[in-house]
């Protein structure tokens, strides 16, 4: 099993290429799941979700070797769990936090650091949310939360929920998105955003997450859409190219849209000039 670390690589690099640079050691304070980040272009910074100390890292974009965070959220008054994965709104200056086992969104200042409680917790029953990623759309101040079902309906499939940025408190969504006809079986991974368009990007596991059935596929909605609908475009599908996806990112200036696909243990890079 290899060790924590943040491995990167050249936009072009292919095949078995080697990492530009590594952050790895013990004052990076990763461990071994990390299941999530996310870049903030506008401050040159990535966070990350610390599971297994309850925390939020943040690095300098440039971080290499054993550099240790230039923040940390962490402590009782942060009501931080099990933190899986996280979002960044560089706009409004503000990082989210979603947590499933609670059922919440929390929410902190970008430069929020030590034992600090959030500014905004989104949760309650008319939420609906099984907060498992999220997404912010700072052109139209929308909240996107990717989460499994209600419990009257057993939980299945999951669902994209779209509230108001500064929603907090026991707050019905705007709009759902999910049902049979979406194909949201599961949550592979983080979601991705397209602001311009207000597209959610979305890695969806296939029906049978157990057995891993190469049914994956990424599939892309409008924060327009409601209902129980299909995917405006997608990649992948009945034993296509993605087996097992693990995350989505994308890069606009290049038209390309990067998948992670961990059974494979492989990046994948698509030109996909349409969504853009």
């Amino acid at each position: 099993m290899g060790h924590p670390q943040i491995a990167v690589f050249a936009r072009l690099a292919d095949g078995n290429a080697k990492p530009t640079r590594r952050i790895e050691g013990q004052k990076t304070l990763l461990s071994r799941a990390q299941h999530g980040i996310a870049y903030d272009e506008i401050h040159d910074e990535f966070i990350l979700p610390q599971s297994m100390a309850q925390a939020v890292l943040t690095f300098r974009g440039g971080a290499n070797g054993e550099e240790a965070p230039i923040r940390v959220i962490q402590g009782p008054l942060t009501q931080l769990t099990y933190v899986d994965r996280v979002a960044v709104d560089p706009v409004h200056n503000e990082i989210f936090v979603p947590l499933e086992d609670k059922g919440a969104v929390l929410v902190f200042p970008r430069e929020a650091n030590g034992n600090v409680a959030p500014i905004r917790v989104l949760q309650g029953p008319e939420t609906q949310l099984g907060a498992s990623s999220v997404v912010v759309d700072p052109v139209r101040d929308l909240l996107i939360v990717a989460g499994r079902g209600p419990r009257s309906e057993g939980r299945r499939g999951i669902y994209l929920r779209i509230f108001n940025r500064t929603d907090q408190g026991n707050v019905k969504p705007r709009a759902v998105i999910g049902g049979p006809k979406s194909g949201l079986h599961g949550l592979a991974g983080p979601l991705a955003f397209y602001p311009p368009k207000g597209l959610i990007i979305v890695p969806v596991a296939g029906p049978d997450i157990s057995n891993f059935t190469s049914d994956d596929f990424v599939g892309i909605w409008s924060v327009q859409d409601n209902g129980d609908v299909p995917p405006r475009w997608t990649i992948g599908g009945p034993q296509g190219v993605l087996k097992h996806l693990h995350g989505v990112a994308l890069v606009p200036k290049y038209k390309e849209l990067i998948a992670t696909d961990k059974r494979i243990n492989a990046v994948l890079t698509f030109s996909f000039p349409e969504i853009f």
